[in-house]
């Protein structure tokens, strides 16, 4: 059975850590369609790209932050969500949890971690 592969859009304002994730990425074989450092632009990518899968970080650049970009996002497409987080607090999971997302990975992650969140994703 040939591996799934995964139209990703990668949302994270640090660039070092996108570019860490966007590695792990090809590295298990997906797809990258994009990568955002902010919800304005992760909706726009998002709207045009239509991901199999967003990976989020919760804290962002600009106004909104990434579970109010997934709230928008999904009023406009169905996707998987996987939030990656320097900050799990009660409030923001419980808030990310609201929006029906597969996982939340606390940063620093591995890609044994991600990997593990990705084969949650349902097909």
């Amino acid at each position: 059975m040939a591996e799934l592969t995964h139209k990703i859009l990668i949302v994270e304002d640090d660039m070092i850590i996108s570019l860490v994730v966007e590695n792990m990425i090809k590295k298990l074989g997906h797809e990258l369609i994009g990568k955002a450092a902010s919800g304005e632009d992760a909706i726009e990518l998002a709207k045009e790209y239509k991901p199999d899968i967003i990976l989020m970080d919760i804290r962002l650049k600009g106004e909104m932050d990434g579970i109010e970009a997934i709230n928008q996002i999904k009023q406009h497409i169905d996707t998987n969500v996987i939030y990656l987080t320097g900050n799990s607090d009660k409030t923001n999971y419980d808030r990310a949890k609201a929006t029906k997302c597969i996982d939340l990975i606390s940063k620093p992650f591995t890609i044994g971690e991600l990997t593990r969140s990705l084969e949650l994703v349902p097909e």
